[in-house]
């Protein structure tokens, strides 16, 4: 029997199993567990899993997976979260952290009020249809604007692009925005977990940026955003080639608790009572 030590971590309701997976003892190669692990009800439960690993020249590497199991592309929230957890670690006391993910290094910032701010890869590059807008923020997502969220039904309507000729290999995230005063209200569908969460980082920064494009007099900007988990903010910076840099996603990161799972081979994995400490395997 293993034993694996975990915390569960959220990000505007979007949550996440993090394991320490600096002795590499975590079998990544095992779909199956990790889908499990993330299961609701039957197991831990949650939108992702991620593995905090060493990395040289970095104070840590994110290895992000998707609920169905796969390993996939960066994921905002969960890289906030990450930061949270590698505090609760003790990997640095520095409130300035820098990681590498799937996409390229990052940085992320711990800030006194509680919140995380993480550093987004620049975007160079966004296909505007006639009613949608289509960007990499570090995930692949479609954007569209629609005038009230309560006609929508989000998980039915995103299928439809998700599963459309064009995105059914790769997939694709789905974005609908209604802007709400000075900022934005966002719901996404997620690929990978196949349903609509409660709140996506590169989602919300997608829509930011979307927003942006709509109103081409905006060169700097900041939004606030509103997911159906919680409140966040996008910030970025754009050019006059319609280039955004310095684009930075802040908000809660909250630890909901940590556990142990025991895993037994040829059983269901369960899961232990109470408060575990990390040690060792």
């Amino acid at each position: 029997m293993k034993k694996i030590p975990f915390s569960k971590y959220q990000g505007a309701g979007n949550d996440f199993v993090m394991i320490d997976n600096r002795s590499g003892f975590f079998p990544k190669e095992d779909q199956k567990l990790i889908e499990w692990l993330c299961t609701r009800r039957f197991g831990i439960g949650a939108d992702g899993l991620i593995l905090l690993e060493a990395a040289e020249g970095f104070d840590f590497r994110m290895v992000y997976f998707n609920s169905d199991g796969k390993e996939s592309s960066m994921c905002g929230n969960g890289g906030r979260c990450i930061a949270a957890f590698a505090r609760e670690l003790g990997v640095s006391e520095k409130e300035h952290l820098t990681f590498v993910a799937v996409d390229g290094p990052h940085e992320a910032i711990l800030n006194a009020d509680g919140t995380v701010s993480l550093h987004m890869s620049d975007v160079e590059a966004v296909e505007i249809g006639e009613d949608y807008f289509l960007l990499n923020t570090g995930s692949p997502h479609y954007v569209v604007f629609v005038e009230d969220l309560r006609d929508i039904n989000v998980v039915e309507s995103a299928r439809v692009i998700r599963y459309s000729n064009r995105f059914r290999s790769e997939g694709v995230n789905v974005n609908f925005v209604e802007p709400v005063g000075d900022g934005l209200k966002v719901y996404t569908y997620e690929r990978g977990v196949e349903d609509e969460t409660l709140a996506c980082g590169t989602g919300v920064t997608a829509a930011a940026l979307a927003a942006a494009i709509r109103d081409s007099g905006l060169s700097n900007g900041e939004f606030p955003i509103q997911a159906k988990g919680g409140n966040l903010k996008v910030s970025f910076e754009k050019d006059g080639k319609g280039r955004f840099t310095n684009v930075w996603l802040t908000g809660q990161a909250v630890r909901v608790f940590s556990g142990v799972v025991e895993v037994e081979r040829g059983l269901w994995p369960r899961c232990s009572s109470g408060m575990e400490d990390y040690g060792g395997l």
